[in-house]
């Protein structure tokens, strides 16, 4: 690790991405990926620690079609998004990018849905086809055509669907407007990932791509183009993020040649930053007056950085706190909990645990035993952290300087999507079924 001491930080404070809406325990929603505070942590939730298929299941749903999108949960609505194949199959169609490898071809037309689901029951309150079409890649073979995941303000439900459009819903499953953006070519064929992000009057979208890449702003009311900002870059999945330093909102990006934060509102670049590799897939977190990003492909990097006053190309300046080229993450994105941040090496079962503000390790990595393959990324409450490989299994462990093993839970699916929590509550989404799992002895025992 290279390590610049830091100066004395002044506080900045990240932005809640959406309002949030309190329950009569006073717990918050999840409204968007990586939940209320960006940082994939809920502050005020106790969720279970222990569950299996036949223990702490309050109830379990199965989803039409797949996707890997995060459950967003708004009071007593749990929103998804799926893609599900319809008609005669066709021949397979596969992606002619350049390097097109791991890939999975499409044989059938896809019908792009929303569904909302009752919180209490695992009810489908409502399913909502909003694109159908026969899409001109199939991406990743362990990907899907809905992994980006929904923003919520209560009001309306935002899905993107990368080439299959951006999408306004209410409450009620009623569209409201739509935009087709055109199609994306990926690198490699890999497919299509990123979430969209709302801040003030305005959705963001994030269309990096192996061709003409932009960042977007639209109005959230009319879906009206507001503003669009070119970047040189290439094809990414990471999501557009929103953080307010000493009174200033940034969009922030992070992209192959350079992070980049945007004015919200004009969309002109404040800031810039280069160091990560190709291939960014990890979405950034931030607080603090500190921005933490990371990626894993031809190198490794992890770049902690300073955004107060931050102007113009801060590349090796003094603003970079701290650099790590090892243990860095490629799919699963960090965990910003506390004082505390958590990422995975690549995509396997090994967990750093390092001080955000100065990158010491503390204690560093973490092997996670009984724990695969991880696409999903890790979440934070109630004192503990809660990674979820693909074959079904959940560790639990303590969130403290010397982290210990809670719990390894197993349920029989496949999990790529990020687990949601809400209060009491933890919502993991898997390849056939959306479970709510839940600890009614432990809210007994609370009483």
């Amino acid at each position: 690790m290279k390590q610049r001491l830091p100066r004395s930080l002044l506080a900045g404070s990240l932005l809640l991405i959406c309002a949030t809406t309190t329950f009569a325990d006073g717990d918050q929603d999840w409204p968007q990926w990586r939940g209320p505070l960006g940082t994939g942590v809920a502050p005020n939730a106790d969720p279970p620690i222990e569950w299996s298929e036949t223990k702490n299941i309050r109830w379990k749903v199965a989803l039409p079609g797949k996707g890997h999108s995060t459950p967003v949960v708004w009071g007593q609505r749990i929103f998804v998004t799926t893609a599900i194949p319809y008609g005669e199959a066709l021949p397979p169609k596969r992606s002619t990018a350049p390097g097109t490898h791991d890939g999975e071809a499409v044989t059938q037309r896809h019908e792009f849905a929303v569904l909302a689901i009752d919180r209490r029951n695992g009810k489908v309150l409502w399913q909502k086809t909003v694109h159908k079409k026969l899409p001109h890649e199939g991406g990743h073979y362990t990907g899907s055509l809905a992994s980006n995941s929904v923003v919520t303000d209560g009001e309306h439900v935002y899905a993107f669907f990368g080439s299959h459009g951006l999408h306004c819903l209410d409450m009620n499953g009623d569209i409201k407007w739509q935009r087709q953006l055109g199609e994306m070519q990926t690198k490699h064929g890999h497919g299509e990932s990123a979430s969209p992000v709302l801040y003030g009057d305005n959705v963001f979208i994030n269309w990096d791509q192996d061709g003409p890449c932009f960042v977007s702003a639209f109005d959230k009311r009319t879906g009206r183009n507001i503003w669009k900002a070119d970047r040189d870059e290439e094809t990414s999945w990471s999501s557009p993020i929103l953080v307010e330093n000493d009174g200033q909102a940034l969009l922030i990006v992070a992209g192959t040649n350079r992070i980049r934060a945007y004015n919200p509102v004009t969309g002109t670049v404040i800031w810039e930053c280069g160091g990560l590799s190709s291939n960014i897939v990890a979405t950034p977190v931030s607080a603090d007056g500190m921005l933490f990003a990371g990626s894993s492909y031809e190198k490794r990097a992890f770049l902690a950085i300073r955004i107060d006053r931050a102007r113009g190309d801060i590349t090796d300046s003094n603003h970079i706190a701290w650099t790590r080229s090892r243990g860095t993450p490629y799919v699963p994105s960090p965990l910003l909990y506390g004082d505390a941040l958590y990422f995975l090496t690549h995509y396997q079962g090994i967990l750093s645990r390092v001080t955000a503000q100065t990158g010491e390790d503390n204690p560093g990595p973490i092997r996670l035993g009984g724990i695969g393959n991880i696409y999903a990324s890790p979440v934070g409450g109630g004192g503990r952290v809660y990674v979820t490989d693909l074959d079904g299994n959940t560790i639990v462990i303590s969130h403290n300087d010397k982290p210990r093993t809670l719990a390894l839970n197993h349920l029989d699916d496949v999990f790529s999507a990020s687990a949601a929590i809400v209060g009491r509550e933890l919502f993991l989404r898997g390849k056939k079924h959306l479970y709510c799992i839940f600890d009614e002895s432990a809210v007994k025992k609370s009483e």
